[in-house]
């Protein structure tokens, strides 16, 4: 008798692959964490057209993270997709979990060491399990992830490092490239490395972090950037989503 419960069929990568541009909006359940907060985040989200929620943080607790999940769950039909924090930030009120190993630094315990603790009750999830190769680059600023994982992130300019790290991360069979330049960041990642990336592999790219612009979201699309996600910029002005509504439309129509 086989417990293996994970989805076979890959209906967000499928989702991811298939276009440039998208937006995932990243909810923090340690600061976003009540329908309060939640419900105008979804109204305006859902009217700009995003494309995901990602939900996650460096230091949110199961309860927090369990209570924001069902919340968004309740309120909205856009996918919602964990990007964790650490082992325990898990649901299956989730569509997805992109399932990460911090390949830009040398810390065993967000490479394997996390992903042993929860193997047994991901195996269980009803969730759709993305490998990702999760790449820090410095954004300019002392990010959490860089601060809780211990490690440090590939200099923002060092695209050879930057770009082979990438590689090593899908030769060994991510499907998912995910480069942060660490919430808050003053800089984003810059779109040249992203250019060098899909001239070398097939693999989907996701870019995070210090994203606060529609010219950015625009140059980062334009690299061959399959989902960007907007985090800090929306927690100080929740307006930027009606910025994005504007972006979405010109792009659809």
């Amino acid at each position: 008798m086989h417990h293996q419960s994970m989805k076979s069929t890959k209906h967000i990568l499928q989702k991811f692959i298939a276009k440039t541009g998208q937006i995932a909006v990243l909810i923090d359940p340690e600061v976003t964490n009540s329908k309060l907060k939640l419900q105008p985040i979804v109204e305006k989200a859902e009217f700009a057209q995003v494309d995901y929620f990602f939900i996650g943080g460096s230091t949110v607790t199961r309860a927090d993270f369990e209570k924001t999940t069902a919340i968004l769950k309740s309120l909205t039909k856009i996918p919602l997709v964990i990007f964790p924090g650490d082992h325990q930030q898990l649901s299956n009120d989730a569509e997805a979990l992109l399932y990460l190993s911090l390949i830009s630094g040398r810390n065993p315990e967000y490479l394997i060491g996390q992903h042993v603790k929860s193997a047994q009750e991901v195996l269980k999830l009803d969730l759709e399990i993305l490998p990702t190769a999760y790449v820090l680059i410095s954004g300019g600023t002392q990010s959490t992830v860089a601060y809780v994982s211990q490690t440090t992130p590939i200099p923002r300019d060092n695209f050879s490092i930057a770009l082979n790290t990438a590689v090593a991360g899908v030769l060994q069979g991510n499907e998912i490239v995910y480069f942060d330049a660490g919430s808050g960041a003053r800089q984003p990642v810059d779109a040249e490395l992203i250019k060098k990336v899909n001239q070398q592999l097939k693999t989907v790219v996701i870019v995070g972090g210090g994203v606060r612009s529609i010219e950015e979201i625009e140059v980062l699309k334009t690299a061959g950037t399959n989902v960007i996600v907007i985090g800090n910029k929306i927690e100080e002005d929740i307006d930027f989503l009606l910025d994005i509504q504007n972006y979405k439309s010109k792009v659809t129509s």
